[in-house]
């Protein structure tokens, strides 16, 4: 049986998936989904001025349909040499970011798994609400190489979807987040709906649990940068 969860999206229980149709509505389904979605990547673009030069290197992990990575190429519109490189699991989302970005040869989409690819020296990572889709097991690893792979002085900016410390603290926080959903037009049955898809899918970690991850991969200096909610943004500077 399959359910509507808002912006003529249709899923299954724990199946939720970015490929398929998704990438057509995406846009619009997350940005009324994810308070401040625009604002976080108006702050990691204005982030960037900080760590970018000509010939820096960019990843965005996670990149959907690429509108993180055309905001930073416009910003960045003087360096010439810079490269921005997207990385999805999703053939149709890269599809969609591959024809959105056609006209911006500094940008490069590339359809493979997180684990799977070997990552050039970079200045800059991106990981706009991705980590939380990937399995736990693997989370370490990933974080591991981005640390690696990670030029002195670099950052890597991370958004994701929090859970509360404690048992009273996580029924406020999905208590406010419902409340959200609800006044941005979803209605009772889409939020459920959408509940029901991301069991398994989608795995937060607290603010806490994110911290550790990137203090074990070896960042020191690392702080929060936005939080609203259930939704949080980090900054960890190598």
């Amino acid at each position: 049986m399959d359910f509507h969860v808002g912006d003529n999206i249709r899923s299954t229980d724990a199946s939720w998936t970015f490929g398929g149709d998704v990438p057509r509505t995406f846009d619009s389904h997350v940005g009324r989904s994810v308070p401040l979605y625009q604002e976080g990547h108006n702050l990691i673009t204005a982030i960037s001025d900080y760590f970018l030069s000509d010939g820096s290197v960019v990843y965005d992990l996670g990149a959907s349909t690429g509108s993180l990575l055309s905001k930073l190429a416009e910003r960045h519109k003087n360096k010439p040499n810079l490269r921005l490189i997207g990385i999805d699991r999703e053939e149709a989302m890269i599809q969609e970011a591959r024809q959105r970005t056609a006209e911006e040869p500094r940008i490069e989409m590339q359809c493979q798994e997180l684990l799977d690819i070997e990552m050039e020296s970079c200045d800059y990572v991106l990981s706009y609400y991705t980590m939380q889709f990937v399995r736990p097991a693997h989370r370490q690893e990933i974080f591991n190489r981005i640390y690696e792979s990670m030029n002195w002085g670099g950052a890597l900016v991370m958004f994701e979807k929090t859970r509360g410390p404690d048992a009273r603290f996580q029924d406020i926080l999905t208590g406010l987040y419902n409340d959200f959903k609800l006044e941005r037009g979803f209605n009772p049955e889409e939020i459920i709906g959408k509940s029901k898809s991301l069991k398994g899918v989608l795995e937060p970690f607290s603010t806490q649990g994110n911290m550790d991850m990137l203090a074990r991969a070896g960042f020191k200096d690392m702080m929060v940068i936005m939080k609203y909610i259930c939704f949080e943004g980090f900054i960890a500077i190598k």
